[in-house]
């Protein structure tokens, strides 16, 4: 979304797929997500950003065998989470994708311990959403690369360009995209992320 600030506390739903959308993580067997050993650094990876940055909480995700779907909390005011109230969608990558539900903001509790403090004078800047998928992607690459290499086999790209954002303004759009990232697995063979279907 132009000119918004990504930095500032809300909810946002993630989608970052594999290049030319190939299975890189595993499979799908009876609805449910079967890792390799790929599948096992993105699942590990992601679960590890919570450490990495401050002010920073995951919620649901799903690792797919070719995507992966997220909601992450950036929570920079404190205790409670305003999420934004901007009505506006941004895509940021070609797609018609969107799971949006127009409405009000709404107030989250924060479920756990603080991520962060709040900034102070001279301390480095919140990161962004951008910054925080980039740097997932990257670690994830990286990871990924070093087995390929261990097997004498070329990985080329790992990552689709970008990836998909969508920022959550109220709890009937919480419930609805968490709903479809736990039940991902079970639509495998009709989602549109599936390319052998």
């Amino acid at each position: 979304m132009k000119g918004y600030d990504y930095s500032q506390a809300g909810l946002y739903f993630i989608t970052i797929c594999c290049h030319d959308r190939i299975s890189r993580f595993g499979y799908i067997e009876n609805d449910e997500m079967i890792f390799n050993e790929y599948g096992k650094i993105a699942y590990e990876e992601w679960t590890k950003l919570t450490t990495r940055f401050h002010f920073f909480e995951s919620d649901v995700f799903q690792i797919m065998p070719n995507h992966i779907h997220g909601i992450i909390i950036l929570n920079n005011v404190g205790a409670t989470l305003a999420v934004a109230q901007n009505i506006t969608i941004n895509q940021t990558d070609a797609s018609e994708f969107t799971c949006s539900q127009n409405g009000i903001g709404f107030t989250r509790s924060q479920t756990g311990q603080p991520q962060g403090l709040p900034q102070q004078a001279g301390a480095s800047p919140a990161p962004t959403i951008g910054n925080i998928v980039g740097a997932y992607k990257s670690i994830v690459a990286n990871a990924c690369l070093d087995i390929y290499k261990s097997k004498h086999e070329i990985m080329g790209k790992l990552w689709q360009r970008n990836y998909w954002e969508h920022i959550i303004r109220n709890e009937k759009s919480y419930r609805t995209i968490s709903d479809y990232i736990i039940n991902n697995p079970g639509k495998w063979n009709d989602d549109k992320f599936n390319i052998q279907v």
